[in-house]
Order: C-alpha cells, then structure tokens, then sequence
C-alpha cells in the first residue's frame, strides 16, 4: 500500500472545492477513505490550513471541517531535526522543504503537489494528483 504525503495546495483544493483541482484532490481521498492508500501530512499542513480555511468560513466551521478531515490522514510531527535539515537544504521555500524532510523522515514514499517545480531536489517521487492517479 502507498505511503503518500499530501501538500498543502492539495489539502486546500479539497476543503475549498477549489473548481479546476477538486476532483483530483477528491479522488485522491476517497482511496484514503477506501483504505488503498494512506494519506499523511505535516503538522505545518494542518495548522496552515486550519488558518486559510478559518479565514474563507470562521473558526468554529473550520474546526468541524478538519475534525472529519484528519479521520482521512496521519498527521506527521515536525520537530527539531526536520527543522535543521530544511534550515540547512538547498529548498528555496523553507514550506517545502519541511514537507520533504517530513516525508523523508516517516518514510513515505511519494509526495503529492501541485508545485512540482519546488521539489526539484527530491530523492523521492513527486507529482500531482493527476498523475498519481493515472498510475493507480
């Protein structure tokens, strides 16, 4: 079973319903729900999106949307040697780079974005929705 982590784009364009990258992001978590894959994130991920998604709703819907949210995900920690390894990587987005080492360190084996272009340095596969689900 794949080991995949979730980036924050494609964590937003699913709780936003944002029009053109919905359906992926959708399908991409109904094999989570379905037990084919198991989806994880970082802590970064879910703090920014309980933020962005607070400020598009107020805090109380946000609260209830990420509740049922993370039934579909592990939530990874970030602690200190993630922290050192993105403050010392040559990642131009300190944001990705925390994604990286997060994914890295927990050993999951692909990561799923939508900015592909920042994870040009990845030792591991990286790609979006879309492809990720051709393959499966």
């Amino acid at each position: 079973m794949d080991k995949v982590l979730v980036d924050t784009n494609i964590v937003i364009d699913l709780l936003t319903k944002r029009k053109e990258f919905y359906k992926p992001a959708s399908r991409l978590f109904t094999l989570s729900d379905n037990k084919e894959i198991k989806l994880a994130i970082s802590s970064l991920t879910f703090a920014n999106t309980f933020y962005l998604v607070s400020k598009e709703l107020n805090t109380t819907k946000a609260k209830e949307i990420l509740r049922k949210f993370k039934l579909l995900v592990k939530v990874l920690p970030m602690d200190d040697k993630i922290i050192d390894l993105s403050l010392n990587s040559d990642f131009k987005d300190f944001e990705d780079a925390i994604q990286y080492f997060t994914a890295l360190e927990n050993k999951i084996g692909i990561i799923i974005t939508r900015n592909l272009k920042d994870f040009k340095l990845s030792k591991i596969p990286v790609m979006t929705a879309d492809d990720y689900l051709t393959m499966k």
